[in-house]
């Protein structure tokens, strides 16, 4: 697993929103899920956890919506980028797109979830694990 102990940066893609955060406190993974995938409008996303108290927007502010009962999802108003997923059961975390970093190879992933909601063709080859729900579970 690639983790960076620097401090990382990233942003949308048209330059609106900018912000750093630190090194990932758990494991990233590859987001298989319904709601990733009609969310980000791809077939996967790739997430990092950070402490929620490492993130400060550096420009910008980012638009909030609600996706489901406990989770606040921000996107750049100005070009779309989805940039971070919030779950009220751990208020102290953020999870960010790794995507959105500006050196998204400083962070890579080591597991595939939700592979349960996964298209039919969507088969992963890149001899990650593959787990039908959350991290851990088979």
């Amino acid at each position: 697993m690639v983790i960076s102990t620097h401090t990382l940066t990233g942003g949308c893609h048209c330059g609106a929103l900018r912000y750093e955060c630190a090194a990932p406190v758990s494991k990233p993974a590859i987001c298989h899920c319904t709601s990733c995938r009609r969310t980000i409008g791809a077939h996967a996303v790739a997430w990092m956890t950070v402490k929620r108290a490492t993130f400060r927007l550096l420009s910008g502010t980012p638009r909030e919506y609600v996706s489901s009962e406990k989770v606040v999802r921000s996107f750049c108003e100005q070009c779309g980028c989805s940039l971070t997923y919030a779950h009220s059961k751990y208020p102290d975390e953020l999870d960010l797109t790794i995507a959105s970093l500006d050196d998204p190879s400083a962070i890579a992933p080591t597991a595939h979830i939700w592979m349960s909601d996964a298209a039919s063709w969507d088969r992963p080859g890149d001899g990650l694990p593959q787990h039908a729900g959350w991290r851990g579970a088979t």
